[in-house]
């Protein structure tokens, strides 16, 4: 009975408050939800496509400076080759397809020479972009309707009694509350509907026109791919032209200040050993034991130079022996696993080896590492290779401090890789693990 008094005098019950909260509180979160699901979805779409009208506008403004003096200023013609490459690249981020293939660069022509624009391909599909302006006013007009419909709705349904018939909802000018709510909800559910279902259809629908339209040829492709290729053969032959002079020089210089030096002193004791034959016999046998211990250290040094330059070890015992022999002399505790391998070139084992080698040197010396583990295995045409430390990271490939004496050999081993047209990786974040991994090419 006092229940019903209060709520027939307009008071509500605290207990009706509570309930009315209850119920309240999951559909404003239900709403907020809905909401950001909505933003989540149309707000990308409505940023590409603005930057769109964005861009047509810009170029209705340029399409008779580019037609006019485009033949006569060859920039011209790269810019628009540009802005259909920047046009593929930002359809295919949108669509979440990653890096697209670009269209060519133009071919460099002189002032005037329109016979070399009309065949350049990379000009001829870039004029493409000039269709953009043509869907600019519908894309503008939903994408104001998505954007701004909206909140002009709800500002319309709070301030229409301000000026009765100013504010237009729908298209259609409010004069009383009826009108105000029906009509503002209406536009508010229209706004909505387009920046979650018609927006993001336009967008994905241009994006993939763009992608299609603007599309390299496969000549174009496989003109740069090949010009890639040479570029990077040209880069690889380079550097291998420098290790090779540096592993030369290296040579020459272990050749001439050891065994060179040795044998020298073997033909000077050996011709003292000669002219004192006669006079001391003791003293001669000495000399020749002397010239005997020097003859026995040349070779050992000659071993080792030869060792560099292809290790015996390889020829006896091949690339899965020389590298377990490498893990055995190493001080730290090694991992070594090594799969069925099959025939491998002699070129690649080297390679694999000193590759191995090096980096078992730099771990022992600068990593701090307590651990090494080396992996080996073929996988198709290709021999993959990685040497994993748990030290403190930090490695860099320079060549500089490689000069300097303070590198690693990094980089001489990268040119060593590069040489037989390998990959190599290097990644050592400071604090580790460092992490080298090398594929070489078997086929």
């Amino acid at each position: 009975m006092e229940c019903g008094a209060r709520v027939r005098s307009g008071e509500l019950p605290s207990e009706w408050w509570s309930l009315l909260y209850r119920l309240g509180l999951p559909v404003c979160r239900k709403m907020v939800d809905m909401l950001t699901k909505i933003l989540s979805r149309g707000g990308p779409a409505a940023g590409y496509l603005a930057i769109r009208v964005l861009k047509s506008i810009t170029l209705l403004a340029a399409i008779p400076i580019s037609l006019l003096l485009g033949w006569i200023i060859p920039g011209a013609t790269a810019g628009l080759v540009r802005l259909a490459n920047s046009e593929r690249y930002r359809a295919a981020k949108y669509l979440g397809r990653g890096e697209p293939d670009l269209l060519p660069p133009a071919q460099r022509r002189l002032p005037g020479d329109v016979v070399t624009l009309f065949r350049d391909q990379s000009f001829k599909l870039s004029l493409r972009c000039l269709l953009m302006p043509l869907v600019m006013v519908p894309e503008l007009a939903l994408t104001a309707i998505a954007v701004i419909g909206a909140p002009a709705a709800i500002l319309g349904m709070v301030l229409w009694p301000i000026q009765p018939g100013q504010f237009s909802l729908m298209g259609v000018g409010v004069d009383s509350w009826t009108e105000a709510l029906t009509n503002g909800l209406a536009q508010i559910l229209t706004s909505l509907a387009l920046l979650y279902w018609v927006l993001p259809a336009v967008a994905r629908a241009h994006a993939g026109t763009v992608l299609s339209l603007l599309a390299p040829t496969p000549e174009q492709l496989e003109t740069t791919r090949l010009e890639q290729r040479v570029e990077e053969l040209t880069k690889s032959r380079a550097g291998a032209v420098d290790s090779h002079g540096a592993e030369l020089r290296r040579i020459e210089r272990d050749l001439h200040d050891g065994t060179q030096a040795q044998l020298v002193s073997l033909a000077m004791r050996i011709g003292i050993a000669k002219q004192t034959m006669a006079d001391d016999p003791e003293k001669a046998a000495k000399l020749l034991d002397d010239a005997r211990d020097g003859a026995e250290q040349a070779m050992t040094e000659l071993r080792g130079v030869l060792r560099t330059m292809y290790p015996p070890i390889l020829a006896d015992r091949g690339l899965v022996g020389a590298v377990s022999a490498l893990a055995a002399r190493c001080p730290l505790p090694v991992q070594l696993r090594i799969g069925e391998l099959g025939e491998v070139p002699a070129a690649v084992e080297a390679a694999a080896y000193f590759v191995v080698a090096e980096s078992l040197t730099n771990v022992t010396k600068h990593s701090a590492a307590g651990h090494v583990d080396v992996q080996l295995e073929r996988r198709g045409q290709e021999l993959f290779l990685s040497v994993v430390d748990d030290g403190i990271g930090g490695a860099r490939i320079s060549e500089q401090a490689d000069l300097l004496g303070r590198g690693s050999g990094l980089h001489g081993m990268l040119h060593r890789v590069q040489a037989i047209d390998g990959q190599m990786e290097l990644r050592s974040p400071i604090g580790g693990p460092t992490t080298v991994e090398v594929i070489l090419p078997c086929g």
